[in-house]
């Protein structure tokens, strides 16, 4: 086994599921609260998910910020984007000059982003504020073989693990995920595709927004690949290597790394749902410190929520990527935080309960 492997296999290992007493005390926290049970819905659900991942049973977020994985991908060559390859780059830079939709958000929500270049064709300047990791310079072209190595798949995860070490020892306490690739919705439907048993007809989308015939063509090549590569649904390494893509890849990474460190996880769109499937696939715990942020207009996103059993916060029918649906569903995140830290209970504020005599009343009715 390689050094990566081993590793790897040792941060899987660290990862446990959080515990239901945990989350049984926090809802009970809430259920004190100045509000009737249960009536702030979804939030009180974030709230006390949040607050049994730390020990001491309060949920804080100090720092948060969007990690933006970037990498090519060889299937642009079957003609399956609307853009071309060069635009990976670009955006990449665009990133990192601050003038891209996820650094408007993200400064709106006192989020950072952190670039990072998994396989990006082409050579940045050494100067940038970008986080080299790349494997290579794009995948191969998975109609014709598989998109990397076991061992570049691994190194890319490995990436990952060790970026969400790094953001726990800066002071991060939530981590929302992003993504830059032309081409990587047809990798990301291939996985789910796979993972799901589902036909690639099902998780297959319009992506950057091809017409009807090249989405067709799309979910063609996808068969093409899955035929051709036979990747293993056992074997989640093996998916990302016959299928899979380097930022896909890194995304696996952070939530492994992430989950290990008990460090919240939010979701962006499809590419995203990828990478997490794969890491669920790896060790179902990683589920418990995941949250989708938004149910993107792409089909692969409801297969990926199904295997995470995961419910998206948003829909607002966004397939952007960059990590703009995670940013967003950072600022419903913060909200369930404050409602647990900083609300009165009924106690403290003098507030009486639903009566008993109320209760009896309703049951009487007949």
């Amino acid at each position: 086994m390689t050094q990566p492997a081993n590793i790897l296999t040792e941060t899987l290992s660290a990862v446990t599921p959080v515990p239901n007493e945990r989350i049984q005390k926090a809802q009970a926290h809430l259920d004190s609260l100045t509000k009737p049970q249960g009536s702030l819905g979804r939030l009180e659900e974030i709230a006390a998910r949040l607050a049994a991942m730390h020990p001491a049973g309060k949920p804080r977020i100090h720092k948060r910020g969007v990690f933006l994985f970037a990498a090519d991908h060889g299937v642009v060559a079957e003609g399956i984007s609307a853009y071309p390859q060069a635009v990976t780059a670009q955006m990449v830079c665009n990133f990192l000059n601050g003038g891209a939709a996820i650094n408007v958000l993200s400064r709106h929500g006192g989020a950072g982003v952190t670039v990072i270049d998994m396989g990006v064709n082409h050579d940045f300047a050494s100067d940038l504020a970008l986080v080299a990791k790349k494997i290579a310079n794009g995948t191969g072209n998975i109609r014709c073989g598989p998109a990397m190595t076991c061992d570049q798949a691994e190194r890319a995860l490995m990436a990952g693990v060790e970026l969400a070490a790094q953001a726990k020892k800066d002071g991060f306490d939530l981590l929302g995920t992003g993504d830059m690739g032309i081409g990587n919705t047809t990798p990301s439907a291939a996985i789910l595709s796979v993972l799901s048993g589902r036909p690639p007809a099902q998780t297959t989308g319009h992506g950057t927004g091809i017409d009807n015939a090249v989405l067709q063509h799309k979910i063609a090549v996808i068969e093409d690949a899955l035929r051709i590569n036979q990747p293993d649904p056992a074997d989640p390494v093996d998916v990302l290597a016959k299928v899979g893509g380097f930022e896909i890849a890194g995304i696996a990474g952070l939530c492994i790394g992430a989950a290990s460190q008990n460090l919240p996880v939010v979701l962006d769109g499809v590419i995203s749902i990828a990478g997490a499937a794969i890491a669920h696939r790896m060790n179902p715990n990683i589920g418990d410190y995941l949250f989708a942020s938004h149910n993107s207009i792409e089909p692969g996103c409801r297969v990926g929520f199904d295997l995470l059993s995961l419910d998206p916060l948003l829909d607002f029918k966004m397939r952007l990527g960059e990590g703009t649906g995670s940013v967003l569903a950072m600022h419903a995140i913060e909200a369930a935080v404050k409602i647990y830290n900083e609300m009165t209970t009924v106690e403290q504020a003098g507030v009486a309960s639903k009566s008993d005599s109320f209760n009896k009343t309703i049951k009487a009715e007949p």
